[in-house]
């Protein structure tokens, strides 16, 4: 499997301390590095199509890719704490 890029890194750092049950699920599964996977996948999906919206609004770049970063990161890499 291919090794994971920056965003999934900070991803598993996050779901281990905050998913803990959630990270054993998939790992007991075998399924942990493959969501990782997708989950940074579709990160970088959706933070380019947002950074491409925000440009046409106007925003600088800086701008546009810090506003698409926010609205991404919680989606897939910074999910909430499970209770």
């Amino acid at each position: 499997m291919p090794p994971l890029t920056p965003y999934g890194l900070l991803a598993e750092q996050h779901w281990r301390t905050w998913l803990p049950r959630m990270v054993a699920e998939l790992e007991r599964t075998g399924r942990l590095h493959q969501t990782l996977l997708e989950a940074e996948a579709q990160t970088g999906r959706e933070l380019d199509s947002l950074r491409r919206h925000f440009l046409q609004q106007g925003l600088t770049p800086r701008q546009a890719h810090q506003r698409a970063w926010e609205i991404v990161r919680e989606r897939y890499l910074f999910l909430p704490p499970e209770s």
